[in-house]
């Protein structure tokens, strides 16, 4: 993941920034008989440990790059500056729907706002995805990151035992600390999007937090128990599901209960809230997306601070998610609706 080249990409989130349970009743493995498949693939590529192992690339096609699924191409390669921005290019030159570039090491990774990611070869999951929701309308595109996280998250409870839940708009967290970054960036028609997780990392090799932020944390440090190979299919096949649901939604897919906690209601929504629709390529709510992201999140119901473009803050307890990605709060001045910015989960007394 990275910066894209200079003017030729926005960043993409929720509204236009960001990222990153199971639901009750019939399990997804037996709605998506496919995700079960890709499932068991991955665990047959589970390594015997964590630490640095070279990612083997037949195996991880053999895997990932089953004929009519989404994914249509995978490379590995050694070092670069972003994937990113390797897939902007690539996407600009007609590369196709599905791409996905891993890295072993960035030399110019990045997340949000610029900020800079890097980490020792081989001890961290780094990698991008190439998308072209060509139905999706550009408001509702601010989903992808979240997503994501979505995708993220669930794989690492199913193949790593690790309970990872989601800050909005674009980090996952596990142990109260962050595992792993998300960063969506649009060039044209297609949208990619980055992933960058610690794995193998030390607690000695960890950077200390910047000021404010959650300290990092890795797999290792976590005791998660698989290796790159097994986690990065699972990711895979679980955007590759989502991604599916969110572009083509049937009416009544999400399920009972799909509105779930911090839904937005017109009594509690401030000016500019979206409403409810029918269902459409990426409706987020009759494809079940908002309701397993409420499910994920570890933002919604916490009193926070947002720090927005510009330099202005708003404080206040995150209610929910609205239909368009936005971070719903209850502020002193009233409800609003936040698009973009850094949440900072403030510690309440006791």
């Amino acid at each position: 993941m990275g910066a894209a080249g200079s003017g030729a990409a926005e960043v993409v989130g929720a509204g236009v920034v960001g990222v990153m349970g199971e639901a009750g009743g019939v399990s997804d493995a037996a709605r998506h008989p496919s995700l079960r498949a890709d499932k068991l693939r991955a665990d047959k590529l589970r390594l015997d440990k964590l630490h640095a192992d070279k990612l083997r690339l037949d195996e991880l096609r053999r895997a990932v790059l089953v004929p009519g699924r989404l994914w249509s191409r995978l490379d590995v390669v050694q070092q670069t500056g972003s994937t990113n921005d390797d897939l902007l290019t690539a996407a600009r030159a007609g590369a196709a729907e599905g791409t996905v570039l891993v890295a072993e090491h960035q030399t110019r990774g990045r997340g949000r706002q610029g900020r800079q990611w890097e980490s020792r070869t081989g001890s961290a999951l780094i990698f991008s995805v190439l998308l072209r929701p060509a139905g999706v309308p550009p408001a509702d595109r601010g989903w992808l990151p979240l997503l994501t996280g979505v995708a993220v998250a669930r794989a690492l409870r199913e193949v790593a035992g690790v309970d990872a839940g989601l800050k909005w708009p674009n980090d996952v967290l596990a142990g109260g600390a962050k595992l792993a970054g998300i960063l969506a960036e649009q060039g044209g028609e297609a949208i990619v999007v980055g992933v960058g997780l610690n794995v193998a990392a030390t607690r000695d090799e960890l950077p200390p937090p910047g000021p404010g932020a959650l300290p990092p944390t890795s797999l290792a440090v976590l005791g998660g128990r698989t290796g790159r190979e097994t986690l990065l299919a699972a990711i895979l096949a679980e955007l590759e599901d989502w991604y599916r649901r969110w572009t083509r939604p049937s009416p009544g897919a999400a399920g009972p209960g799909a509105a779930g906690p911090g839904a937005a209601s017109p009594g509690a929504a401030s000016p500019g809230l979206a409403s409810p629709r029918a269902a459409s390529p990426g409706d987020a709510e009759s494809s079940g997306l908002r309701a397993e992201y409420l499910r994920c999140s570890v933002t919604v119901g916490r009193q926070v601070r947002v720090e927005l473009p510009g330099g202005t803050a708003l404080t206040g307890m995150a209610t929910g998610i609205d239909p368009v990605g936005r971070l719903i709060m209850d502020t002193a001045a009233g409800p609003a609706a936040v698009s973009a910015g850094d949440v900072i989960h403030v510690r309440t007394p006791g």
